[in-house]
């Protein structure tokens, strides 16, 4: 075996983790990431910094919390100076790529990656035009027309997750002939695919495959609601959407987990026929989950698992053992450190590297994570006051910090649903106190409402600027011609 191994990173948009057979479901959609499983490593408890795309995702890549890189919105930008997993490998000589989506904002569309292919689907500076996705506009966001106009059709984020798919393949098959000829250089690929990010529109195969598989809804929508739940679902609530609208939005989305599987099968394929599974660290991951209609929700944006837990899964051929779970509280932001830990590489950033753990159930542990969501005014789905939510998993124990409004607390070993809130129950009270003291000893949320505020000002200037002059687009993905999006 290699001292440094090569490894193949692939992680989606959206996915959330108990769409998933590994994870308990049995539509059966997952044939590939249920056969990773079974050759690797599971993580039941694994968190996202932030339930939201790109605080996730620069959180993800520094090993920083978002409060920590200062992202939080979806249009901030991760500082260059920063160093990432890409930078770390590629100082331990790694051959560094990555190929599609990963949501960098600004001019640094690499941060630390030497070769990019693909691009993301999103303008590269906020204010350039965005995406066009035509008849499905509007379905991208948290919004209702997400869930009525949804169903089987043409979903712009599959043909660019095919050509990524196809991009990622045609790397590896390059990168084993170079290996064949001599050339010992380890590599580090990530793959990012953009699936099953809504627009709930799949593929018309995709769709009638799954017919009559998706189970129904697990936790209903409840009237009475936590006040700050309550602000958010607001004129997102579901409650009122015909129940065929809702089992057809969650009928396309898993079919696009299904396709979404199939992407990842050809990419592991690909790596398989290149000669270089046997000693190539492999992990699949999502930047966030999604409602899916529980609790009369789509979407994310929320502290509750079905928005905050994500699907992690590990392999690595004689390196860690097949078919283990690991129940301890782990995060996204531990893979940066993992990667730099099975490359020999230098590491300044933050997170914990997950491979003692993957090792040996038994190893030590902190067994804590932290996600947090904070937005100003300016996005269509926010509040007239910014928030500032954060979260802290301790154990079987998760307390949720809503600025200016009550906590909740929930015991997950015991209801793993979140229904029964114990924050105000006496005997619960040194938990509460003890999980409230962790999640603002180190975050101010005062502070942190004022600086969003500010820069939302800064963004709109910035916005304005990019209308006018137009930076170009480095890297970014269009359309194939006919290919419009649409419902079928």
């Amino acid at each position: 075996m290699a001292a440094q191994p090569d490894i193949v990173f692939i992680f989606s948009d959206q996915h959330a983790q108990r769409v998933s057979g590994c994870y308990g479901d049995r539509a059966g959609v997952t044939p590939r990431l249920d056969a990773l499983a079974r050759e690797g490593v599971v993580f039941d408890n694994a968190y996202c910094a932030a339930p939201i795309c790109g605080p996730s995702r620069m959180a993800l890549m520094t090993g920083r919390e978002p409060h920590v890189n200062r992202c939080w919105l979806n249009d901030d930008v991760l500082n260059s100076g920063t160093p990432t997993f890409a930078h770390a490998l590629g100082a331990a000589g790694y051959r560094t790529a990555l190929v599609g989506r990963m949501h960098f904002i600004g001019v640094d569309q690499t941060h630390g990656f030497s070769e990019r292919l693909v691009g993301d689907h999103s303008a590269n500076w906020p204010g350039n035009p965005s995406f066009d996705h035509g008849e499905l506009r509007g379905t991208a966001g948290p919004d209702l027309v997400s869930v009525t106009k949804s169903g089987a059709g043409i979903n712009a984020y599959d043909w660019k997750d095919r050509d990524a798919a196809a991009a990622a393949a045609g790397w590896l098959k390059a990168a084993g002939e170079r290996r064949a000829a001599g050339d010992a250089t380890p590599f580090m690929l990530t793959v990012g695919f953009m699936l099953p990010h809504p627009p709930y529109v799949a593929d018309p195969e995709d769709f009638a495959a799954v017919a009559g598989l998706v189970p129904p809804m697990r936790i209903a929508w409840e009237q009475k609601q936590h006040p700050w739940m309550e602000s958010w679902r607001g004129p997102r609530d579901v409650a009122g959407v015909p129940e065929a609208a809702i089992q057809r939005s969650r009928q396309a989305y898993w079919g696009m987990v299904r396709r979404l599987d199939r992407h990842v099968g050809q990419v592991l394929d690909a790596l398989a026929a290149a000669g270089l599974a046997d000693d190539t660290l492999v992990i699949y991951a999502s930047d966030h989950g999604d409602h899916l209609g529980d609790r009369g929700l789509f979407w994310k944006h929320t502290l509750f698992d079905e928005s905050a837990k994500v699907p992690m899964l590990m392999r690595w051929p004689g390196r860690l053992g097949a078919g283990e779970r690991r129940r301890s509280n782990v995060g996204l932001i531990d893979l940066a450190a993992t990667f730099a830990d099975a490359g020999g590489a230098p590491w300044t950033g933050g997170g914990l590297s997950l491979l003692p753990l993957a090792r040996d159930a038994a190893a030590p542990w902190l067994d804590e994570v932290t996600s947090e969501y904070c937005q100003g005014i300016a996005a269509p789905w926010s509040a007239p006051v910014p928030t500032m939510n954060r979260m802290v998993r301790r154990g079987r124990y998760k307390l949720c910090y809503y600025h200016g409004a009550p906590p909740q607390l929930f015991d997950l070993e015991d209801d793993p649903d979140e229904l029964r809130d114990l924050a105000d129950d006496p005997a619960y009270a040194p938990i509460r106190e003890g999980l409230l003291a962790r999640a603002l000893a180190d975050w101010h949320p005062d502070e942190i409402g004022r600086e969003l505020l500010q820069r939302e000002r800064d963004s709109a200037v910035m916005e304005a600027w990019a209308k006018r002059t137009h930076p170009p687009e480095t890297h970014r993905w269009a359309m194939p011609e006919g290919k419009a999006p649409k419902l079928t």
